[in-house]
């Protein structure tokens, strides 16, 4: 059969290999494909439409059609469709948003260093540190603490960080150096009777355990998200995060806040930071900057980060790394417009005022035979799937209750995304009470129907 007699899906099993997807699964039928977008909506090549609960991923803030994002595109590409950032050029965009930022951030920054993705964001950060190290005469302070569960990309360096072991198989992941710690989530792993409290102290004490046993002096830095996000929505216990830096600043060990996912208000405040008391020496921010309209991230450094990385390109007369897309002028103007939909709006107030209905509305399903825990806060939340409440395990292989019943809900109009068997919601920061009422209702439908296949 000739190309032009094929349909848009089996075209797509034809050409496509799309990531974090079973590519031989996809030759058979091919991928869903998405013609439009409205809203919280979007549509499929057949007119079905759903609800995107998950924000594409985890980052279409403000829905799919707002045109003062396109505009703001299209007249930056008849100004200047293209420059770049590299030997001390650049372009009024570029450094607004910059200001912007610096602005913004919940502690002092000081520079922006521009990339097109968080991994590629976190795959610089890691080469900064090292470079950082360097002129410092610290060559042995390479290593990274990174979390179990947590994510911070996919490239080499990124993708080590990241410590979710779908990401590691088959890819020779991570890399020597790169080290992980607990998850900090108490529903699964606090011991019995153990208090949310007792549980950060005991994260802290095996957090410092690992610095002493690999010795301080080759730790640059520790990474988190305030968040954690495609680990399956894990927010911290009680003062888990006041811990965590207590022990990194007695060592003098850099904290990088991973603010992918909960930055620009996901958490009913700007920054996760905010959320949790974090003070970052490093923030990375992407997803949510562009409202993912155009490919952009942003790196946040204070002046104790900056300060030898820049005495270290004087020595050397360059930094001798950057993207040939950082901080493009197109993307750097739908992000500068974004944020200031995102203030004119108030949408950081109206994730809070809208949170409610989407974090007590899935509680409800807690005496559900299938809900083990409902977690998140904000407009970010997860329900894990069980089939031994008292045990919190399944008796299906480790992902396979989260993968159908994701698929049942994505036929009820409402996609979601399954971390292991954790259902994850992150809709669109727009999301209307009326919305989260039909995704609640579908999710109920689902979970019904899960239930009769698979308990």
């Amino acid at each position: 059969m000739s190309d032009d007699q094929l349909s848009a899906e089996q075209r797509d099993a034809r050409y496509v290999m799309h990531p974090l997807t079973d590519a031989r699964a996809n030759l058979q039928s091919g991928s869903l494909l998405m013609e439009r977008g409205e809203g919280v909506y979007v549509f499929d090549n057949a007119g079905n439409r759903y609800i995107e609960a998950m924000a594409g991923l985890w980052s279409v803030g403000l829905g799919f059609s707002e045109q003062r994002l396109v505009d703001a595109a299209i007249k930056q590409l008849n100004r200047l469709p293209y420059y770049h950032a590299f030997s001390q050029k650049g372009h009024n965009p570029m450094v607004d948003l910059a200001e912007k930022l610096v602005g913004m951030a919940p502690v002092p920054m000081s520079k922006v260093f521009f990339t097109n993705s968080g991994s590629e964001a976190n795959d610089t950060v890691v080469k900064m540190l090292w470079y950082r190290s360097n002129a410092l005469g610290e060559t042995q302070r390479k290593k990274f603490i990174g979390r179990k569960k947590g994510y911070h990309g996919i490239t080499v360096a990124s993708g080590s960080l990241t410590g979710l072991p779908v990401n590691h198989r088959s890819f020779d992941l991570p890399l020597p150096g790169f080290l992980h710690v607990s998850t900090p989530h108490h529903w699964r792993e606090a011991q019995p009777g153990e208090g949310e409290e007792a549980f950060a102290t005991r994260l802290a004490t095996e957090l410092e355990e690992l610095i002493l046993k690999e010795g301080p002096e080759t730790i640059a830095a520790f990474i988190g998200e305030p968040v954690m996000g495609a680990g399956g929505v894990i927010a911290p216990p009680a003062t888990y995060w006041e811990k965590i830096q207590a022990v990194l600043s007695k060592y003098g060990i850099l904290l990088i806040a991973d603010e992918v996912i909960c930055g620009f208000g996901r958490t009913g405040n700007m920054f996760g930071c905010e959320t949790f008391g974090i003070k970052p020496d490093i923030m990375v921010l992407s997803k949510q900057l562009s409202s993912s309209y155009q490919p952009i991230s942003a790196i946040l450094l204070n002046e104790r980060v900056f300060e030898p990385i820049a005495d270290e390109t004087h020595t050397i007369g360059t930094f001798g790394h950057g993207f040939t897309g950082g901080g493009h002028p197109v993307a750097a103007a739908v992000a500068l417009e974004n944020l200031n939909i995102l203030e004119e709006r108030n949408i950081v107030g109206h994730v809070r005022d809208i949170a409610p209905a989407l974090q007590e509305g899935l509680r409800t399903l807690s005496d559900h035979p299938l809900v083990g825990e409902v977690r998140g806060l904000g407009l970010i939340a997860a329900v894990e799937l069980v089939t031994d409440k008292g045990a919190k395990s399944s008796r299906h292989p480790a992902g396979a209750l989260g993968k159908r019943a994701a698929a049942i809900l994505q036929n009820k109009g409402v996609i979601s995304r399954a971390a292991g068997d954790a259902l994850t919601f992150c809709p669109p920061m727009i999301v209307e009470k009326d919305q989260i009422d039909a995704i609640l209702t579908a999710l109920h439908s689902a979970l019904d129907e899960t239930a009769k296949e698979m308990l």
